[in-house]
């Protein structure tokens, strides 16, 4: 089964749109499509795993934290965290390499950063 991503309201809108013009193939579902504006962590963690995807964000400081916690009771498709510091164009070339290398079970239950 291949990766599919969910973002997170806080991801700057250009990955995603970034994404899915270099792949049209990979599921990348907006913040604004899965209705997480201000939405707490947990719920967004809990609709991410409900849909199977991996949520993409840019908090490092919360969503860590409620990752961790959330992993202790549920199983989790997995967490990227992106740094803002990051060029777009690398974040959209990181999220492209990983949907091509693997697969969705390599992914769950796991935390990682880009870059990876």
């Amino acid at each position: 089964m291949s990766v599919s991503y969910q973002a997170d309201a806080d991801l700057n809108q250009a990955i995603v749109t970034g994404v899915l013009r270099r792949e049209p193939n990979i599921d990348f579902q907006t913040a604004l499509a899965a209705g997480l504006e201000g939405v707490k962590d947990s719920e967004v963690l809990a609709i991410a795993a409900q849909q199977r995807r991996i949520l993409v964000s840019c908090d490092r400081k919360t969503i860590p934290l409620g990752f961790a916690e959330f992993i202790t009771s549920n199983h989790s498709p997995g967490v990227i965290i992106v740094s803002q510091r990051l060029p777009v164009e690398v974040v959209i070339e990181e999220l492209v390499m990983i949907w091509a290398i693997f697969s969705a079970q390599e992914w769950s239950d796991r935390i990682a950063k880009l870059p990876l």
